[in-house]
This record gives structure tokens, C-alpha cells and sequence, in this order.
């Protein structure tokens, strides 16, 4: 997204997660956590998982997740 663009407050982004960065498919002000639901404004992501495509509010949500996975296996 260009830093001159501003999405509209309250539009969910499209976000296409790699291993070290995320890429905006669609501008939006948030991503919703997996886990929580939680809205997470994309300035404020700092977790995700690449695999899955998807993104976590804090580290015991994106924990909480990994524990669930390994627990299905």
C-alpha cells in the first residue's frame, strides 16, 4: 500500500502473509486474528503464520493456535 494512501477506518485488508512480511492484496485499516477475532490494525501486526495465511493478535493467540494444530496430529 503507498504511504499516501489511506484506507477507509473500518475496511478489512486482504493481507497475503509470507515467513518475514506480509503483502496488502486488498488496503483495508485491519486483519482479524484468527484465534480471538480481534480486529488488528496493520500497523500493529507483528504476528502470523505464513502457512496457514493467517494473523494473530498477540503471541499467546498465535501459541494458542500452534498448540491446537500440533494437538490434531
Amino acid at each position: 500500500m503507498n504511504r499516501m494512501e489511506r484506507p477507509e477506518p473500518g475496511t478489512e485488508a486482504q493481507v497475503r502473509y509470507t515467513d518475514s512480511d506480509y503483502h496488502v492484496v486488498k488496503s483495508g485499516a485491519y486483519v482479524r486474528c484468527a484465534v480471538t477475532g480481534m480486529a488488528i490494525p496493520l500497523d500493529e501486526l507483528k504476528y502470523w503464520n505464513a502457512a496457514r495465511q493467517e494473523a494473530y493478535v498477540d503471541a499467546r493467540a498465535a501459541g494458542e493456535r500452534e498448540k491446537a494444530e500440533r494437538a490434531k496430529k
